[in-house]
Order: C-alpha cells, then structure tokens, then sequence
C-alpha cells in the first residue's frame, strides 16, 4: 500500500518530533520531510517536491504559514493542506479556510485527530472540529445575503448539513443517524452539487446564506 506523504512546517522542534514519530508508527502514512520555516519548505516545493498533504502551523516566524498558503498552492496545486496551530483567533481560521485549506485544528487536538484528520482529507472531506465550525457559522450570520438554491435540499440532506455544520465528521454522523459511512458521503455529495460548492465550509456558508439552515445552531 502507498503510504500517504506528509511533510511537516513546524518551528517548536519537540512537537515536530513528537508528531513525526507517531505517525510514522502508522502503516499508512509517513512524515517524508519536516521543516521549521515556511522559507526554507518553500525552497523545497520549489524544486519539485510534490507531498500528497501537508501539516502546516500558521504560526511560524518570518513568513506566516497563512502567506504560505498560496504559494504552496502555486507550487503543489494537487497538495492538500492541514492548517495545525495554537491560533484560535477566529479571523486567522476563516481567513486559513477563505484561502483553501483543506482542514483546520487546533495543536490541543490529539494525535488521533490529527490522523484521522490526514485520513479524512485525503479522502476527499474536509476538516473542521467544532470551534472552527462555529467561527464559520458566526461569521455568517453577520453579513447575511439572500441567495436562490436552484434545486432545494431533501429533509435528510438537510438534517446532515446541520451535523456538517455543527463540527461532526461524516463517521461520527452516521452514528447519531444509524446510516452507514458510505450513505452519508453520498448524501453530502448530493448536498455539494446541489449547494454547487466543493467542500464544507462553503456549503455551510451557501447555506446559510439562502437561509435553509436555523440561525440558532452553533
């Protein structure tokens, strides 16, 4: 089985090892390469290196991981991202998710999370726990617009993207429904085409915005 290539743009040295010996305990995916300032990765992407995903603390000194973000875009288009940061300023999540992050958590998450989370990204979803779900909601709710859904959502799509909206992970909504995992993923891809979006945070946002999800959700 390929392993998942991950590489990693961390300045704190024990949490950079830390997270690379435990992942790569996985048999399914492997830190390929770690480095401590988005400059230096840069240098690297620059020259070819293509990972398939990669861990990036926002917070790193000289340049931010946020204003590294379109360049890791221009230089690995077909790379998915995972913004990793103590940060929950609810300005730097929205502007991580705004720019095409493919997830984000905070570094209090645990090593499961984390993993789980490279799992789920590199299977097509996108990754958000709770509190960044919230800050998109939120940020929502302020600048309402009024928009038409072509095609209008079923009860049950519905009921899902208030999950979605809510911070669960598509595991953890067909639990709460009794629905399998691959139920559920379908019924979010009916969602995204109907939503004509491509990942959560924007169907949370559309939907919203066409005023079919309830305000008071969090």
């Amino acid at each position: 089985m390929q392993k998942i290539q991950i590489i990693l743009i961390e300045d704190n040295p024990d949490y950079r090892e830390t997270l690379s010996l435990t992942i790569n305990m996985e048999s399914d995916m492997e830190i390929a390469d770690t480095f401590g300032a988005s400059e230096i990765a840069l240098r690297n992407l620059q020259t070819g290196n293509r990972p398939d995903l990669i861990l990036l603390d926002l917070g790193l000194p000289g340049m931010s991981g946020l204003d590294a973000i379109p360049w890791i875009q221009q230089y690995c288009p077909d790379t998915k991202i995972i913004a990793l940061t103590q940060s929950n300023k609810e300005a730097d999540v929205l502007r991580a998710i705004a720019l095409g992050t493919n997830g984000y958590l905070l570094k209090s998450s645990t090593v499961k999370q984390i993993k789980d989370g490279i799992r789920s990204v590199m299977e097509g979803g996108t990754l958000m726990d709770r509190e960044v779900a919230g800050y998109i909601v939120n940020a929502v709710k302020t600048k309402p617009a009024a928009i038409r859904l072509e095609e209008p959502l079923t009860s049950r799509e519905l009921e899902i993207l208030v999950l979605v909206s809510e911070g669960l992970q598509k595991k953890d909504i067909g639990e709460k429904l009794d629905i399998s995992y691959a139920t559920v993923a379908t019924h979010i891809r009916h969602i995204y085409e109907k939503l004509q979006v491509e990942n959560a945070p924007a169907a949370i946002t559309k939907a919203f915005k066409a005023g079919i999800l309830p305000h008071n959700k969090h």
